[in-house]
């Protein structure tokens, strides 16, 4: 299981969460080139000891919640709107740190420093690249790492931290080997002006990352507050710009363009997310369908799942597809795409008169989290198909499906 959780976290480098995150590493790559070799092993290190000290509080969310008698999942914490508007700002920030719009470095002001420690040079900035890393892996679920997981959380807490501190060490690895043996990095690019241009492009897909959390956030403060989180964005955007436009990089008048940045950042924190949104304690929104991600014209035509729902199509003698999913999880959405909402699923569907359920886990669901640790899964995707005989257990898909795997359970389920 160890071996599993490791091999989880190596691949989640090149899940879609972690991509963004790849620009900045590649650029620090090509600056290292420059570097001593014993710098750059330091760097590698700093890189290590952030994503380890992520997992590490990471692993205390499982642990806490099992002292308190309560389950955990993989991924909760983007459950939390909270959570989703600090990422959300940390994201775009540095997007626009990428972007140019302000630089960050040692010695700058409180909001430069808290929001563009990813985007830093030396070791603060390694650090805090392997804390962000960490952050955008969590809502996807590798191969293997949901089986490692969901052995892991049912262990003591000793056996967690271990599990997680070996994700960690999957994950770090391709970029601690790179800075161990720097004469890899000849291969790399020569630094030159060509960067400036890089770091730029590179950051849309941290500007991507950004607008995918709000689309994540906006569920929970409900369709109405969309114009005021696009507004507390613009905001906050304004702010950065000002502060490197008129401060940074402007000689006159700094005291005006402090005042201008202090009452953007207080309008956008106290009159958007304080007054307007009441971020700290959202009135629950009552979501008007179960299933957000399945819309499009011609999907499945899913029905929201409960233990009632599984029961009573098992009484009927029917085949039953549940899928466990949300919007934050990538992985899910990838599965939908190239291997459950496809014509042949859905001719399947029909055909063999199999009941299609969707278990919507975007907010906190009791229920579904008791489902996952009852199929020893630590978190979103999880696939089940229920056979027509009502007494044989369902057969667990894995993490990543192929148009195949499902078919093939699919026509197994119809015996």
């Amino acid at each position: 299981m160890l071996g599993l959780a490791f091999i989880g976290g190596l691949i989640l480098n090149i899940m879609p969460c972690v991509l963004p995150v790849i620009a900045l590493k590649i650029l620090g790559f090509v600056k290292q080139t420059k570097e001593e070799p014993g710098r750059i092993r330091i760097l590698g290190v700093a890189y290590t000891a952030g994503v380890l000290a992520s997992f590490l509080a990471l692993a205390a969310i499982p642990i806490a919640l099992k002292f308190a008698g309560k389950n955990a999942s993989w991924g909760m914490q983007f459950q939390s709107p909270q959570f989703l508007v600090v990422m959300m700002v940390v994201v775009l920030l540095v997007a626009l740190n990428l972007f140019g719009v302000f630089e960050v470095y040692l010695g700058g002001g409180a909001m430069s420093a808290a929001s563009g420690l990813a985007s830093k040079s030396g070791k603060t900035g390694a650090f805090f690249n392997g804390v962000l890393a960490t952050a955008l892996a969590t809502p996807c679920t590798a191969p293997f790492l949901g089986v490692a997981l969901g052995f892991a959380f049912a262990q003591s807490p000793v056996v967690i931290l271990l599990f997680f501190l070996t994700i960690g060490a999957g994950l770090a690895l391709p970029y601690l080997l790179l800075c161990l043996q720097p004469a890899w990095l000849k291969f790399l690019p020569k630094p030159g002006d060509w960067m400036v241009k890089f770091k730029i492009i590179m950051g849309f897909p941290m500007l991507a990352t950004a607008l995918w959390l709000y689309t994540i956030t906006v569920k929970h403060f409900g369709e109405e507050a969309m114009l005021w989180l696009g507004l507390f964005l613009v905001v906050l955007a304004m702010a950065a710009w000002v502060f490197g436009e008129f401060i940074q990089r402007g000689y006159l008048r700094k005291n005006l363009a402090w005042a201008a940045v202090a009452a953007l950042v207080v309008a956008a924190y106290g009159f958007i997310l304080e007054h307007e949104l009441d971020w700290r304690s959202p009135e629950p929104v009552s979501a008007a369908s179960p299933m957000p991600n399945r819309k499009a014209k011609g999907s499945i035509a899913w029905q929201p799942w409960s233990p009632e729902a599984v029961a009573g199509a098992r009484t009927e003698r029917r085949a039953v597809l549940v899928d466990f999913t949300a919007d934050w999880c990538m992985t899910c959405k990838v599965n939908a795409k190239a291997a459950l909402e496809v014509p042949e699923v859905r001719d399947a569907l029909r055909t063999q008169n199999i009941v299609p359920l969707l278990g919507d886990y975007t907010k906190s669901d009791p229920r579904i989290t008791e489902e996952l640790k009852r199929h020893k899964r630590a978190g979103v995707p999880l696939v089940l198909v229920y056979p027509r005989d009502g007494t044989t257990p369902p057969r667990v898909l894995p993490e990543v499906l192929t148009k195949g795997i499902v078919l093939e359970a699919l026509k197994w389920a119809s015996k």
